[in-house]
């Protein structure tokens, strides 16, 4: 047995107590009211995969098995017993669930508690609602760990960018998939039984079996129950208390304390929860924290916690125009990539954050996505294992991805276009004693090439003029962002650089000289619309002062309301 194998058993030792634990008396009497009674004989099928929006189901007497079928052949995942409960995560976000579940046992009786009534018991109950959640985010990550366990399958050549971009989107998602390369021996056996070709490519295979050739993202999502259509059918307008546009830790952290107060929360997010805090590899010096959290899990466990209180999100969704009635009750409405309704608001928050600043360099273009990469992660890791990588930048994000690529890559080559880092001291002293990172300083990226993959870039230093050639399959780009306000009608006012102002930068806006209150801190020109996080001129660019400014944006939208409510 391998090292790693060996940690995986150990991991799932540790984690089986926290991943399937037995309900007690008391839990199941509070539980019951909200649960109908169900027998079921055996092969009696509980759920299918691809499902959506599925309850919980707690045994009560007899055995239930969950499975995933791969390729014709059926998988054990769980066995659930008297006490016992069959769930996932995804029956708290509403998408789609990955195996599938039927009786075992000649006869079983099960509690099912619909997914309407799981939430709210997961919302008001904390009696029953930590060992639930608990559970449930433990048994995805056993799955995620899962070398077996397929779930979603993309199948890719090698060297194709739209394969990989797939693979990034269900990553950055959070949903269990394989990216299954077409040149491989698993890659010929399934085109061979599903009939498909390089024509064909890239393919997703579902858990249920079916296949998508050449899927758009919005396609992906919508099979994996990310893109949810907020409006019922045949409704023109979504109404919510209020709409948040995007879900990085600003976004992630205004819905949490939104829902939790009871207010009715709709996210819109463009590509993945997390913005760019959500692609750090280890984010250190968070608050309660004391050995670092991945940026991925702390804004996916965001993400379940605004879905436990209630919030609503859709992804992949770009938000298109904004148009502004001072007078209506619902003030701000939001056209929306893909939706045909009409999004409705008595408040809005802005929390777009800011797109990844390009590298001016020769031939960047072709390699985007196959070598250069603006996020360090497990995945982008493994690409450039045992090479050597190049990270751009002096910041923070650079100095925490060349500290986790240089954990597996041969050498690390951070290139700094001035004479000094600009990263945290704790930070800096790190990247500084690590051996195998070289820091190079005035110095900038001229040059990109190589075939399907980058191969190779050309350094330049500035200060000398000498240029050097470095092989290379990877190149990490942290050099800033500027802010998305591009959709922004002109009435919200930005400052020379794009940023969003609020507070008193914008006291004397048309629109606050004929109002009787004061904009808050974080209110834009427009009363009743909000910035916070990196969009907002003047923030601090941390991923804790993003979550601090959605908790107060949300204050402040009380507020507003509150003020909007007395003048009706």
């Amino acid at each position: 047995m391998t090292q790693d194998e060996q940690e995986d058993e150990q991991f799932y030792r540790d984690t089986e107590s926290i991943a399937f634990p037995k309900l007690n008396d008391h839990q199941l009497s509070l539980l019951e009211p909200l649960a109908e009674r169900r027998v079921m004989k055996r092969s009696d099928v509980l759920f299918k995969a691809g499902q959506r929006d599925l309850g919980l189901a707690i045994v009560l007497r007899g055995e239930i098995e969950a499975f995933e079928t791969r390729d014709g052949t059926e998988y054990n995942l769980a066995n659930a017993r008297e006490r016992d409960f069959m769930g996932d995560v995804s029956m708290l976000q509403g998408t789609s669930i990955l195996g599938s579940s039927r009786v075992t046992s000649e006869e079983a009786e099960i509690l099912h508690i619909p997914a309407a009534k799981l939430r709210r018991a997961l919302a008001e109950i904390p009696a029953v609602s930590k060992t639930i959640v608990d559970a449930l985010i433990m048994r995805r990550r056993r799955l995620r760990r899962d070398r077996e366990f397929a779930g979603m399958r993309v199948l890719a050549s090698r060297d194709e960018r739209d394969g990989h971009q797939l693979d990034d989107f269900l990553e950055k998602n959070r949903i269990p998939h394989r990216l299954v390369e077409f040149e491989s021996e698993q890659g010929q056996a399934l085109s061979e039984r599903f009939h498909l070709t390089t024509r064909d490519l890239p393919v997703l295979i579902t858990p249920a079996g079916a296949r998508l050739r050449k899927p758009s993202l919005r396609e992906v999502a919508r099979e994996a129950g990310l893109l949810r259509s907020l409006a019922e059918e045949n409704e023109t307008e979504i109404l919510s208390d209020l709409t948040i546009v995007g879900a990085g830790p600003a976004g992630l952290a205004a819905a949490v304390y939104a829902a939790s107060e009871g207010l009715k929360t709709v996210v819109v997010e463009s590509y993945a929860p997390g913005g760019q805090a959500g692609s750090s590899s280890l984010i250190e010096n968070f608050f309660g924290f004391p050995t670092g959290v991945s940026g991925g899990d702390l804004t996916w466990l965001a993400q379940l916690q605004a879905y436990r209180f209630g919030a609503r999100f859709s992804t992949p969704a770009q938000a298109l125009s904004l148009n502004y009635n001072a007078d209506g009750e619902y003030r701000v409405c939001l056209e929306t990539e893909g939706c045909s309704a009409i999004l409705r608001a008595k408040a809005l928050l802005i929390a777009t954050g800011a797109d990844y600043r390009r590298l001016d360099a020769e031939g960047r273009e072709q390699f985007e996505g196959m070598g250069v990469y603006y996020a360090a992660t497990a995945f982008e890791g493994q690409l450039c294992r045992g090479a050597t990588v190049v990270v751009a930048g002096s910041g923070n994000s650079a100095g925490q991805a060349s500290m986790f690529l240089s954990e597996g890559a041969a050498k690390v080559l951070l290139v700094v276009r001035s004479k000094n880092l600009k990263m945290s001291e704790y930070l800096s002293r790190r990247v500084q004693a690590r051996e195998n990172i070289e820091i190079l300083y005035r110095t900038e990226i001229r040059k990109m090439s190589g075939g399907k993959k980058l191969e190779q870039i050309e350094l330049e230093n500035t200060e000398t003029g000498e240029r050097r050639l470095v092989q290379t399959p990877a190149v990490f780009s942290m050099i800033g962002a500027r802010p998305c306000t591009e959709w922004l009608p002109p009435e919200i006012e930005r400052d020379d650089k794009g940023f969003i102002k609020t507070g008193l930068l914008v006291a004397g806006a048309p629109a606050w000289k004929e109002n009787k209150r004061q904009p808050g801190p974080l209110e834009t020109s427009l009363p009743n619309i909000f910035a916070a996080g990196d969009v907002r001129s003047g923030s601090v660019k941390r991923c804790a002062a993003a979550v601090g400014e959605g908790g107060m944006a949300v204050a402040g939208v009380q507020e507003a309301l509150a003020a909007s409510a007395n003048r009706t």
